[in-house]
């Protein structure tokens, strides 16, 4: 039987069988951002520890910062300051990739990681937001984790995974004109709930999958979490 891109990008980042359904998988890349990135820096900082690899890890100030033109660190959000300025303090003592505000590659994080060349087909990557499977639509391995895995992950880079069960999902023929991606994911909800891929990672194929732009391939990845997924994944 052949092995999927989900068997294929495990096996490729095993590092080790640690028995039961789990392996020690490497881990390429990791994303940050100033809610949860600080309190995985610091925790590594209280150990004495040190991020492995800094060059391959990236922080950005998206979740709790302004939406508006000019955002500085006095973010409306209680609190808001104190995590956008432990962040960039860590950031930069562990001498990792920071986009900070003011930076024109500062965004939402799911965004800057295709931007930049971050995500990439093949690659794993792990960020503390659930919502990290959206780079599956470039054929990434990319799931999220907490604060605690993002420690692990940052001075190790590994994680030990138990390997969800495999679910592949097409759609063939052709879209309705003003039909799009999130109408897919959408449809695969209200079909089969909103924890139908529970415990699952999802590969999305077929001819109109295919057919789609990576805007689009992202769109529909970013939302297997609201499938229950653990992640979702398109082969390039």
């Amino acid at each position: 039987m052949g092995r999927t891109i989900i068997d294929k990008l495990w096996d490729d980042h095993t590092v080790a069988d640690l028995g039961d359904g789990a392996s020690l998988l490497y881990i390429d890349r990791v994303f940050l951002h100033e809610r949860t990135g600080s309190v995985a820096l610091k925790g590594l900082e209280a150990a004495g520890r040190h991020v492995r690899n800094p060059e391959q890890v990236f922080c950005t100030m998206d979740h709790i910062v302004d939406t508006t033109p000019g955002r500085t660190d006095d973010t409306r959000m209680p609190g808001g300051r104190e995590f956008i300025t432990s962040t960039r303090a860590s950031a930069r003592a562990a001498g990792i990739n920071l986009f900070d505000l003011g930076d024109d590659r500062q965004g939402i994080v799911h965004v800057v990681s295709p931007e930049q060349g971050i995500a990439l087909p093949g690659v794993t990557l792990v960020c503390p937001d659930s919502h990290t499977c959206t780079l599956g639509g470039l054929g990434a391995l990319a799931w999220g984790i907490g604060s605690t895995e993002g420690e692990h992950a940052l001075a190790t880079k590994t994680l030990a995974v138990r390997k969800p069960r495999l679910m592949r999902i097409r759609f063939e023929g052709k879209l309705a004109p003003r039909v799009y991606a999130k109408d897919l994911i959408l449809h695969l909800i209200n079909r089969f709930g909103a924890s139908g891929g529970t415990g699952y990672a999802i590969e999305f194929a077929g001819s109109v999958i295919r057919s789609l732009p990576v805007e689009a391939r992202l769109t529909l990845c970013n939302m297997a979490v609201e499938f229950g997924a653990w992640t979702g994944i398109i082969a390039p």
